[in-house]
């Protein structure tokens, strides 16, 4: 028997990186997924990596009719859910003064609220004992330029200690993974330079305790972990970040 055999999840960006390495796991192991995305050209990947035991399905988190649409869609292929992973999200490099109402609320839309309202969406669909995953990130430490994108993120983190006690009747856990420097096609960050790609690289290396970046695939055995093994275990933020976030001396 294959270790997610009868496993339904929903993937919210994972058409990519870190959200794909989890959809991929699911899916060799066994499982059904939903998963989502917004570009045409990782969607059509996605579909080839993953094969027929995934639904992808273009959905964008900022829009409450998508989100609402992508629970009918997982009504109608799949029934009930034994786990969400709220993986969507962006990151757009701004220093303070060029931050305007406009970026300040694709980042909030997208990452806060899209996330709160999938959530509410997908509840009643996830079986009692189930649970939700939050991707956050390692915001102990901090970087210039990115206020807007860690105020966003420090929003699910507060979501997920407060939906991990309204969930306590139907015992549904609710946990976040939080990764540090992960090597991804775009470093997390859109728009960036292919030579500030290599600078934040490297930086991220000198900044990292264990002196590397992550894998995908490490974020994903994290998240499948809280998701699906950790099951004493809710309302916690779990790090992925080589240390990075623990003051642990390089």
């Amino acid at each position: 028997m294959n270790r997610f055999d009868t496993t339904k999840a929903v993937i919210t960006g994972g058409t990519h990186g870190m959200g794909l390495a989890i959809a991929r796991a699911l899916v060799d192991g066994g499982g059904e997924v939903v998963v989502t995305g917004r570009n045409e050209s990782t969607i059509e990947q996605a579909r080839t990596a993953l094969g027929p035991a995934a639904q992808v399905v273009r959905s964008d988190a900022a829009n409450l009719d998508d989100i609402d649409r992508l629970g009918d869609v997982v009504e109608q292929r799949l029934g009930r859910l034994d786990a969400v992973f709220v993986n969507h999200g962006i990151a757009e490099l701004e220093p303070l003064e060029e931050v305007t109402e406009a970026s300040y609320d694709r980042h909030f839309d997208i990452n806060a609220k899209g996330s709160f309202f999938t959530v509410k969406r997908l509840a009643p669909l996830v079986v009692d004992g189930g649970a939700f995953v939050f991707t956050t990130v390692a915001n102990d430490r901090v970087f210039p330029g990115m206020s807007a994108y860690s105020g966003s993120k420090e929003a699910l983190r507060a979501f997920a200690q407060v939906l991990a006690a309204e969930f306590l009747p139907r015992r549904i856990r609710v946990n976040s993974v939080a990764p540090g420097f992960i090597k991804t096609p775009t470093m997390g960050v859109a728009g960036m330079s292919a030579e500030d790609r290599a600078a934040f690289e490297k930086q991220g290396d000198e900044m990292t305790p264990l002196r590397r970046h992550g894998t995908v695939e490490e974020v994903a055995a994290a998240a499948l972990f809280l998701a699906f093994e950790a099951t004493f275990t809710t309302g916690v933020e779990l790090p992925v970040d080589g240390g990075f976030a623990q003051g642990i001396a390089a």
